[in-house]
């Protein structure tokens, strides 16, 4: 039986697709450097994500208490709203679903929860192969504060 036809909008995740360094930061304070990757999955209806960090040596002492690494996420695309939906998980035990865009270089992800809303925004630049990306959080979904800024850069 052929194949169907896949979803244009799912060719716009192959700007995701490759090997990343990852850099998060913190009140201009590196706290982890690591490595993310995104492959498809299943024959290309979604990507996986895989990340994995280790706390910088500036990092708070706390902070590797807390960390998410690793994290897996699965994205996949809504074929009505042309919207993608991620499911992550990570090494917390902490299992979310987000919104997500991903259209004329800014990738956007958003989770709206009773008492902890999430958003980020990043931006492709460096002809696509640097994301400079940050989280927010807010407690009502209306006043936002930075949470942490992230930057990815292609390795492959």
């Amino acid at each position: 039986m052929p194949r169907p036809a896949l979803n244009p909008a799912l060719r716009r995740l192959g700007a995701l697709v490759g090997e990343w360094d990852m850099e998060a930061s913190v009140g201009g304070r590196v706290v982890a450097y690591g490595r993310t990757s995104f492959d498809w999955l299943a024959g290309e209806p979604f990507v996986i994500q895989h990340a994995d960090a280790e706390p910088a040596e500036s990092a708070p002492q706390d902070w590797a208490a807390h960390s998410p690494f690793p994290v897996t996420t699965i994205v996949g695309l809504d074929d009505t709203s042309q919207n993608f939906s991620m499911l992550y998980a990570d090494a917390r035990g902490v299992f979310r679903v987000y919104q997500m865009t991903l259209a004329d270089d800014v990738w956007t992800m958003w989770r709206n929860a009773p008492g902890f809303h999430q958003r980020f925004i990043g931006t492709f630049v460096d002809a696509g192969n640097t994301i400079e990306a940050r989280w927010d959080r807010s407690g009502d979904g209306s006043s936002w504060e930075l949470d942490f800024y992230v930057t990815y850069t292609r390795v492959s």
